[in-house]
Formats: structure tokens, C-alpha cells, sequence
């Protein structure tokens, strides 16, 4: 089933931030922590689930993902700390 989704994975607290959209979260998050794919997050070790919010079609997903890549990481960091301030890994919470 398709459920588009952003999210944002973070190599520690603090560390390298990647930003990715999807229309299978729970696959793509898999593919991140077990360096299925190669590209920016693997490289930097990205692979802890931060941030993730779902929307109702992919075009509104991609608007917001566009958004957040082009904020300054001072707005990711407040985005992330709304809902998750202790930088916990959420994978569980989609599993």
C-alpha cells in the first residue's frame, strides 16, 4: 500500500540531517538502516529515524520535502525537536 511520507534521518543528535520523501516508509527506512542504497545518507551514516509525517497524496509530500530541503538547518533542528526533543530513533513507532 502507498503512503506518501517525509522524513528526516540524522546520523546522531546534532549530526548530518538527511531528507527524503517516499511512498513506503517502513521499506525505505529499512533500506536506510540496513545500507541497502547508496547516496548522501549512507555515506554519512544517516540512518536514525528523527522526524516523519504522512500525507494524503504524494504531491502535497514532495511540496513539503522541497521546503524543509530548503530551510536552514536551524529550522530542521526546531522541526525535529517539536516532536521528538530527545532525538529518539521512531522506527519502532512504523514498524
Amino acid at each position: 500500500m502507498k503512503q506518501p511520507a517525509i522524513y528526516i534521518l540524522a546520523s546522531k543528535r546534532n549530526g548530518t540531517l538527511y531528507t527524503g520523501v517516499t511512498s513506503n516508509l517502513l521499506k525505505r527506512i529499512y533500506e536506510h538502516k540496513n545500507n541497502i542504497t547508496s547516496g548522501f545518507a549512507s555515506r554519512y551514516n544517516c540512518n536514525i529515524l528523527v522526524y516523519y509525517k504522512i500525507y494524503e497524496d504524494m504531491e502535497h509530500a514532495i511540496l513539503r520535502e522541497k521546503q524543509i530541503k530548503g530551510g536552514s538547518r536551524k529550522k530542521k533542528i526546531e522541526l525535529i525537536e517539536d516532536i521528538n526533543p530527545n532525538w529518539e530513533d521512531l522506527y519502532s513507532n512504523i514498524v
